[in-house]
């Protein structure tokens, strides 16, 4: 065999190191005669297994017929089960087919301990996917130079496999069926604010967004420079923080986390920010300031800093974040802003790394299953070419990607910064110009700079 220059010609496959692949055959055989003879524990198999857990193939096969039947509502049993065998063609002959499956029902050890032989069959799944993981990541070394990708690349393995997804493996529909139903049971059940989208604290624009901000959506909240746009995601943040309960990232490129901080201390607290610049704060201040801090600092925000982040470095945070079992998971990442983020290496111009990160920031929300608000500064063409300086989708910087991308794209807009005498300074709008799961429009907002916050028009006066 030719020897390969940087594995010395080694050959990495899991057999040639003496590795054998586990698995228990009585597990899976167990669980498949427990659905022959007990229906009532279907439900419980579909929700916890899936074909490719199963180690020998036709074992998997006959698990995706019991999911068809199942999720078709026929009657799992002996004889229906041996017909979808049968058509399925996973034996040769009925009569092969005919053994199997009375052997497996009359060989089931006892229908109580299912639950032990569901576990049984998962964790030697989850071992070969390892297994498998540490073999795929010996052979990117040999190619892959670069140690910060190969470490993201084997965290993101591990990442997949301890989340319960596998993303090489092709999932049957049948299994997408079933987390569809249940889904859609989630959304419908008393507990259903835990699964729908998340408010952004802004009534008319969760409308607009079909309940706020959708888990796995990538939203892109565009605007010129001085429009407002950090503040208006701030304003989210602290929204879902505080009033939900759900944790944010707030991954800031250009502010330091002191001047996040700030920031936002001074739109809750209703302090001015040029009292935050100057120190001159009364007692009253002092005393609302008080307040405002002991609510954040109950809240579960998280601040970052890093200048020219890369999204395997964001990610690579989120994890240590969502590993800690006395934390609760990180529900919304807002990143200020899209332009100076960088992809870590050379590219062949800037519109194309623009293009790769939203790209990767897209998968980032999918993998992740949040909502990312990316912010994005505009074109100059906005106020150059047109009378009318309401942003359009045209005037997304660098990229056509980030309009494709993005599931929203939002746009701010306040007439007073064009023209303050005729612009009213205390209005502002926000253009939902692209809205994949709704309808697009104009949400009025109302805008108050002395303490860089947005609220709903109906709610400006409140305290």
């Amino acid at each position: 065999m030719a020897g390969n220059q940087y594995t010395g010609g080694l050959d990495l496959s899991l057999e040639s190191l003496g590795v054998n692949l586990p698995y228990n055959m009585e597990a899976e055989q167990a669980v498949l005669g427990a659905a022959i003879l007990e229906a009532e524990i279907i439900p419980q198999m579909v929700e916890n297994l899936r074909p490719e857990m199963f180690y020998a193939r036709q074992n998997g096969e006959i698990f995706s017929e019991i999911v068809r039947l199942f999720t078709s509502s026929a009657p799992v049993d002996f004889v229906t089960l041996l017909a979808a065998v049968q058509d399925a063609g996973i034996f040769s002959t009925e009569e092969e087919a005919k053994v199997y499956l009375t052997q497996i029902a009359e060989t089931v050890p006892s229908l109580s301990h299912v639950n032990t032989y569901i576990k049984i069959i998962g964790e030697k799944y989850r071992i070969r996917q390892l297994m498998q993981a540490a073999k795929t990541i010996l052979e990117q070394s040999a190619e892959e130079p670069d140690a910060d990708m190969l470490l993201e690349s084997a965290e993101q393995k591990i990442y997949e496999i301890r989340s319960g997804r596998d993303s090489n493996a092709l999932t049957p529909i049948s299994s997408v069926i079933i987390d569809t139903y249940a889904h859609l049971q989630e959304i419908s059940g008393p507990n259903k604010e835990k699964y729908l989208g998340i408010p952004t604290g802004f009534t008319y624009l969760d409308k607009m967004l079909t309940g706020g901000l959708g888990r796995s959506d990538l939203m892109i909240l565009a605007a010129r420079p001085g429009m407002g746009k950090t503040s208006f995601a701030l304003n989210i943040a602290t929204n879902v923080a505080k009033k939900r309960k759900i944790p944010v990232a707030v991954f800031s490129l250009e502010m330091t986390k002191d001047q996040l901080v700030s920031r936002i201390l001074s739109s809750e607290a209703g302090i001015s920010s040029q009292a935050f610049r100057t120190g001159e704060l009364s007692t009253n201040d002092w005393e609302f300031l008080a307040r405002a801090s002991e609510v954040l600092a109950r809240s579960h925000m998280y601040l970052d800093d890093t200048s020219n982040i890369t999204i395997p470095e964001m990610k690579a945070k989120i994890r240590r974040v969502n590993q800690d079992p006395s934390k609760p998971d990180i529900g919304v990442i807002i990143i200020d802003y899209l332009q100076l983020m960088s992809t870590g290496k050379r590219t062949e111009s800037r519109v194309q790394e623009i293009s790769e990160i939203t790209r990767n920031l897209k998968i980032m929300a999918k993998e992740l299953n949040v909502p990312i608000i990316a912010l994005s500064q505009l074109s100059r063409s906005a106020e150059k070419n047109r009378t009318d300086h309401r942003p359009m989708l045209s005037d997304l910087r660098d990229s056509g990607s980030i309009e494709q991308d993005a599931d929203e794209v939002l746009f701010l807009y306040r007439e007073a910064y064009y023209d303050k005498e005729e612009g009213d300074s205390a209005m502002a709008e926000c253009i939902v110009a692209k809205n994949r799961h709704g309808e697009v429009g104009t949400v009025n907002l109302a805008w108050d700079g002395a303490h860089t916050r947005f609220t709903d028009v109906d709610y400006a006066h409140d305290a």
